[in-house]
């Protein structure tokens, strides 16, 4: 995979709760009220991100944030647990969100590109992202890096009046360089 073209003036960061907590929630709730990107109804209040925090550092799961140079927060990338079993340690589920006013302007592969990065460190094994199925811009996103559909489960969610179908693309990766049971 080839690295990512910068985008100006933006820089990678490690989010962590006093700083960006709030910016974070901002994203996600803008989300929540006006796509499908989340299966949410209603915003999340100030302490869902003291728990989401949390559940970070708990399992050492990356927050990775692209901020503008005055330190803004723009979007972000994480991935968490995919399901709760032993055997799917070397699967995560990640996500990436970005600041409305600054979609299509490459931040989301800025972000994704950082996180696969980062998941090849952790000895991770397979990335998992949930998309609804009409958001073709994630799609494009995801499909560009090289992952590949690998399902769909139809009328899965509804919102907004309608049935949701939630796909599932995932990038296979070179580690763990030795995975072991247990």
């Amino acid at each position: 995979m080839t690295s990512p073209a910068s985008v100006d003036g933006v820089r990678l960061i490690d989010c962590d709760e006093a700083q960006h907590a709030s910016s974070i929630l901002a994203i996600l709730n803008e989300a929540i009220v006006n796509s499908t990107a989340l299966y949410d109804y209603v915003p999340r209040p100030a302490q869902a991100m003291a728990d989401w925090f949390a559940a970070k550092r708990a399992h050492g799961f990356p927050v990775v944030g692209a901020v503008d140079p005055s330190g803004e927060l723009l979007g972000f990338a994480s991935w968490g647990t995919f399901r709760a079993y032993p055997a799917y340690k070397y699967t995560v589920e990640h996500s990436v969100y970005v600041h409305p006013g600054q979609r299509g302007h490459g931040l989301g592969k800025l972000l994704m590109h950082e996180l696969i990065r980062r998941a090849g460190e952790a000895q991770v094994h397979v990335l998992v992202g949930c998309i609804d199925a009409a958001n073709s811009a994630s799609i494009r996103l995801h499909t560009g890096l090289g992952f590949k559909h690998s399902g769909t489960i139809e009328q899965a969610g509804f919102k907004f009046g309608r049935w949701l179908d939630a796909a599932f693309y995932q990038l296979n990766l070179q580690m763990p360089r030795q995975p072991q049971d247990g």
